[in-house]
């Protein structure tokens, strides 16, 4: 059975559980028209859907726990999921990172971390929570609208003159209450 919990310095090891491949198949393009925002999806054919692994992180708790907070999805001791949270300046925590283990993907792991951090921001004061995926990451950025985020941002000129270049990150935020 899966369980969540906090992580603690006790188990501060879990915060690193590996990247894993996920499928680019398409992109989001979002749109802000009379101020509201919208988004096309834009699906590659099949012969150019790709695999992409993000770098792993080699996170430091003890610097981190200073502003951070850490839910582990867990299949009895072994951590397969990850939400970290950062406090923020504004009324929206920051979703920092949020992964679950390629074997463990589809089994609504994401949507509890995401119900556990959504508790966990009403609880320290923010009206709900806020992260970024990239455009190309067709699959996150639909995982985030399916469980009630909604765009509210665009920033187009982060990854200029990085092997990056071409995508953009979009805003999501999900209000809690």
């Amino acid at each position: 059975m899966i369980s969540l919990r906090i992580i603690d310095r006790e188990h501060k090891a879990d915060i690193n559980i590996k990247n894993e491949p996920f499928k680019l198949f398409g992109r989001m393009l979002p749109s802000y028209i009379n101020e509201k925002w919208s988004y096309e999806v834009q699906r590659l054919p099949e012969a150019e859907i790709a695999e992409m692994c993000f770098p792993d992180e080699n996170y430091d708790y003890d610097e981190l726990a200073k502003n951070h907070i850490f839910v582990g999805a867990y299949d009895d001791e072994k951590c397969i999921g990850l939400a970290i949270l950062r406090h923020a300046w504004c009324k929206y925590m920051y979703l920092y990172d949020l992964k679950v283990n390629k074997d463990y993907r589809r089994q609504n792991i994401g949507e509890m971390l995401i119900e556990k951090s959504k508790e966990i921001a009403l609880e320290q004061g923010y009206n709900g929570l806020y992260t970024q995926g990239q455009d190309n990451n067709l699959g996150a950025c639909l995982f985030y609208i399916r469980r009630g985020f909604v765009i509210g941002g665009l920033n187009t000129n982060v990854y200029k003159g990085t092997k990056q270049e071409g995508k953009a990150d979009i805003f999501f935020y999900l209000d809690a209450n």
